[in-house]
């Protein structure tokens, strides 16, 4: 008898475990679980064999392996099962399993005081775990999605507040905690999916045009609904076929897929019948401004080209026929009245589109006309609103596909000699005016830039006119360098910087001091004054003024402009918020702020930047001076690379150069160029191995002398990393929170970039494929550090040892330069 009322009880126990529903007074914990009333989705606790944490998660229940849909406390696991149960005022609390009294998790949803002891919690058929009053939503999981997408849910963005929900991928297949991709509808241009990496567009779906649903690229049946109304955007999915279970999948690589599970008597699997991105015309901006990726009937033989009247910008593309430099025109634009556009069909039309409002065709195209930044329009039927409406650009044209599958028709502006006959623009009614016309301003140009070079030499005496032509030499649109740099007057500075008062002062370098201010269409700027007592002169100032105009990387700080007045020398830039990498690295305060994911988007960054100068730009570019300080953060936290007075300029096919005047700083310069003036690609590839030391470690390779026996700091990791002991090296703010195989990995690297000779160095390229490798087992064993514990001269050179001055900071080798 009692053995037949414990089985009634035990049944009666599973029943109450197993509802669809949690109600005041009682809670979720352990191993029990709410099932849908159709019983086609869970919500439990789990963990997974890698974290050994625990997670409040949704899960299909009839599927094997319960793939998970929705998790609660991503970003703050459990060591065991927790409690889920409502709080006083109403709201989905999850308390620690071990004092029950920690709130790990909640609802957060604003409930009225007169519903707050009546709220239910109900996991719904669709996945959906809803908080209700009565038949009101108070709170729902679809609202906060993870990293799936599941039908009827939806991605939305609020087209006022800028609020949007996204898709998170998760750090690894086996660790739900938040990944490096996240995936949303864009706030700039609401009409087309985003995949971003860190905080960098990775891939960019087809502006969505006319229709409200469109069908996935094959014959899966799943297609995407698109939304609107006044205030919000929202994007579901769905599949025509009832019959399968459908998701959509931000894997922690980066692809967006959808999944259909396909039930038989024969077969029970998922089946993968999209994806992006997965060859090479699908990643964004694969090549480069203005650069289009002919995506032909074979993907994976896909090539970059550049359109009709642009060149690439690189002197040599690589074997795989990539083009990161992008293209530039070969003919600058004038803004005269003989420019039109060239026509380009079966386009997918290229990022950061304006949308215009409603108007015909030929009004589209003289709105971009009148507009001397318009570089291109289109015209077709916007679903917003269901108008047709034209799009503009005014910026590089980036991100361009040919042979798109939802190609349109796009007109790029060209100058008047790159047109077709009969094609668009006014070429042929102006033929017999413009060469006169062109005569006329031409003379009275050379006459007006003589009589101001006559003055500007009066002003500026030998000094400001040696300037000038340096200014000259970058700032003349059309030319050779085909750039265009602003130049500013003494007064606009002033009064940008109240007199470069103390209040506006961000803070001094080896150049001088730097002052915040406001000059171009009230944007904040960086204003950087050479100081008379800088160690730095006129020649790091032409340096940086020629160089950094010449180079445009999302990781390089922006030059805006720069101003030779009454012999002062003052160089604008792009205002970083948040300053310089260092006031954050090694302040115990500050670094909070840089959780792994931060210092890994980080890392990433610097190398893109330095691959950038050293492969990609138009000058082929040895930075000389990286650290810490010289790299900037705007208000994303993404690094740009600052500071090119010490850069040197290479040949495309020079590989290495030596000076007598070593300038830097002492603990990033590698020995041959330390002890011998030697320098190459390979001395910025040590700088970075030491950056990427101090970034993994928290710790300032200056402060190398509080550590007991080694003098570097990549002596002392390498004394922890020879005994096995790596983890040590990882800054304590963050080894529990890190992704450990990937901090691991970064370290290895950092060595690889330390060692002695030049050759046993990886080139950046080898760097950033490292690091973006998921095999800790596929990178090469690296030697000792150089300048581990003593100085050695090594194999580096055959140069006389030359002297030296230094500080603990910086050393300074100054010898006659040879002629």
């Amino acid at each position: 008898m009692g053995w037949l009322l414990l089985c009634v009880f035990m049944f009666l126990l599973s029943v109450c475990t197993s509802l669809d529903n949690l109600v005041p007074e009682k809670s979720l914990d352990g191993d029990q679980t709410l099932i849908s009333s159709s019983g086609t989705f869970a919500l439990g606790f789990f963990s997974t064999e890698k974290s050994k944490k625990f997670f409040l998660g949704i899960w299909y229940n009839k599927i094997p392996k319960n793939p998970k849909v929705w998790v609660a406390n991503r970003g703050s696991p459990l060591d065991s099962p927790g409690v889920l149960m409502l709080s006083a005022d109403g709201n989905l609390v999850m308390l620690d399993g071990m004092t029950r009294k920690q709130v790990v998790w909640s609802s957060n949803a604003s409930i009225p005081a007169s519903e707050m002891n009546s709220t239910t919690a109900v996991l719904m058929d669709s996945g959906n775990l809803q908080l209700i009053f009565e038949q009101d939503i108070l709170w729902q999981s679809f609202d906060h999605p993870s990293d799936t997408l599941l039908p009827s849910m939806k991605l939305s963005l609020n087209k006022i507040t800028g609020q949007q929900s996204r898709l998170t991928s998760w750090a690894a297949l086996d660790d739900p905690q938040p990944g490096m991709f996240s995936a949303g509808i864009d706030l700039k241009v609401p009409l087309q999916l985003i995949i971003w990496k860190g905080n960098a567009t990775y891939w960019r779906s087809a502006v969505h045009f006319g229709e409200v649903k469109r069908y996935f690229r094959n014959q899966s049946g799943g297609f995407v609904s698109y939304n609107f109304d006044a205030n919000e955007i929202d994007l579901t999915f769905g599949v025509s076929d009832s019959s399968v279970k459908p998701r959509v999948v931000l894997s922690p690589t980066g692809e967006l897929n959808l999944q259909l599970w396909t039930e038989s008597d024969t077969i029970k699997r998922w089946f993968k019948a999209w994806e992006e991105p997965i060859y090479k015309c699908d990643f964004y901006a694969a090549c480069g401004p203005y650069g289009a990726c002919d995506k032909n009937s074979d993907p994976l033989s896909s090539q970059c080209k550049c359109l009709k009247g642009f060149r690439t910008e690189l002197h040599k593309q690589s074997a795989q026929g990539d083009w990161p430099g992008g293209c530039v025109r070969e003919k600058a634009l004038t803004c005269d009245k003989g420019e039109g556009f060239e026509k380009f069909e079966k386009m997918k039309l290229p990022d950061h589109a304006i949308i215009l409002g409603n108007m015909s065709t030929s009004e589209c195209e003289s709105e971009c006309l009148r507009n001397c930044s318009c570089t291109a329009y289109a015209y077709s039927n916007v679903i917003e609103g269901g108008t047709v409406k034209c799009l503009t650009w005014l910026d590089d044209l980036t991100d361009l596909v040919e042979n798109h599958w939802l190609g349109q028709t796009i007109y790029i502006r060209v100058h008047r000699s790159d047109q077709v006959a009969g094609g668009k623009g006014h070429v042929d009614k102006l033929s017999l005016v413009i060469p006169i016309v062109s005569t006329t301003a031409g003379l009275l140009t050379i006459i007006f830039g003589y009589l101001l070079w006559k003055k500007t030499l009066r002003n500026e005496g030998s000094v400001g006119g040696t300037i000038s032509e340096a200014i000259r030499n970058v700032s003349f649109r059309g030319g050779k360098n085909d750039t265009e740099l602003p130049v500013f007057s003494l007064r606009s500075i002033l009064a940008s910087t109240n007199n470069f008062s103390e209040a506006n002062k961000l803070g001094e370098g080896g150049f001088g001091p730097v002052y915040k201010g406001i000059l171009i269409a009230n944007e904040e700027v960086a204003i950087k004054r050479l100081s008379k007592k800088s160690g730095q002169g006129h020649e790091e100032f032409m340096n940086e003024l020629k160089l950094i105009a010449k180079l445009q990387h999302t990781n390089l700080v922006r030059l805006l402009g720069c101003c030779i007045e009454d012999k002062e020398m003052i160089l604008i830039y792009e205002y970083m918020p948040n300053r310089s990498l260092d006031r954050f690295l090694f302040d115990s305060s500050e670094k909070t702020n840089l959780d792994w994911g931060t210092r890994f988007r980080i890392i990433e960054g610097v190398a893109q930047g330095v691959l950038y100068i050293h492969k990609y730009s138009r000058l082929k570019i040895i930075h000389r001076d990286l650290k810490a300080s010289n790299v900037l953060l705007d208000g994303t936290m993404k690094p740009k690379i600052s500071d090119f007075g010490m850069a040197k300029i290479f040949e495309m096919d020079q590989t290495e150069a030596n000076t007598n005047r070593v300038v830097g700083t002492y603990g990033y310069m590698s020995p041959e160029y330390a002890l011998y003036g030697h320098f190459s690609e390979k001395l910025d590839v040590f700088s970075f191995g030491v950056l990427l030391l101090e970034i993994v470690s928290g710790k300032r390779n200056s402060a190398c002398h509080r550590f007991e026996d080694p003098l570097t700091l990549a002596g002392w990791a390498w004394k922890l990393w020879k005994k096995g002991r790596g983890i040590e090296v990882i800054d304590e703010s963050l080894r529990e929170m890190c992704q450990l195989d990937e901090a691991l990995r970064c370290i290895h690297v950092g060595f690889l970039c330390v060692q002695e000779a030049p050759a046993d160095r990886p080139s950046m390229s080898s760097v950033i494929r490292m690091l973006q490798s998921n095999e800790a087992t596929s990178l090469p064993p690296s030697k000792e550090p150089a300048f581990s514990i003593h100085r050695r001269a090594g194999a580096v050179g055959s140069s006389p040892q030359a002297s030296a001055r230094f500080s603990n900071n910086e050393l300074t080798i100054s010898l006659p330069e040879g002629r």
